[in-house]
């Protein structure tokens, strides 16, 4: 949510001339066993790139281009990050994320951690939104209980298990829609 696919064209174009079709080419970047293995720290995401590469019919060069390409269409959301970051005046932050070993080296490059009290990336842990066990520690890490918590995603599921254990979930759509709730769920 905070980055995210704002422009399809750069994915659409890549899957175009790979003769995919969108879809096809985010699962194989997204939802693969690779990715999945990725995600839970099991392999680098150079290997996951790799695989990525082979499925595509293209070698080991041509993975920078690849992901470049894949990943062009992708924003970086600055007021979002600014609303957090304005949160922790009076609030304690954490991001979860399902995301690969390299995503905390992304994170300080690009000064996202700082919007942060605590980051739990599913890679470093082992553990997948939305495994209840991974929302546990991120509550943990934040020394709060699932009442005192408001748990945006994108995905209705990983949204769905943070309520089942107690916390006010969010379903991300749009940042101002966000803000919104966030601002709403914490008056």
């Amino acid at each position: 949510m905070i980055l995210r696919t704002e422009y399809q064209a750069p994915r659409e174009h890549l899957a175009e001339r790979l003769n995919l079709s969108y879809e096809d080419l985010v699962h194989i970047v997204f939802e693969s066993e690779t990715a999945r293995r990725a995600a839970l720290g099991e392999i680098t995401e150079d290997q996951h790139w790799q695989s990525v590469a082979a499925k595509l019919g293209r070698s080991d060069t041509q993975i920078g281009g690849l992901r470049d390409e894949f990943f062009g269409g992708d924003v970086l959301d600055r007021g979002l990050l600014d609303f957090i970051r304005g949160l922790r005046r009076a609030r304690r932050t954490g991001l979860l994320s399902n995301g690969w070993l390299d995503l905390r080296k992304y994170l300080v490059k690009n000064r996202i951690q700082d919007a942060f009290d605590s980051i739990v990336i599913s890679a470093e842990v082992g553990m997948l939104k939305p495994d209840p066990r991974v929302y546990q520690l991120a509550l943990k890490e934040l020394n709060a209980g699932p009442k005192e918590a408001v748990f945006v995603d994108d995905t209705p599921a990983n949204v769905q298990a943070a309520a089942e254990l107690g916390m006010c979930g969010v379903l991300f759509t749009s940042a101002e829609q966000t803000r919104r709730e966030v601002e709403k769920a914490l008056a």
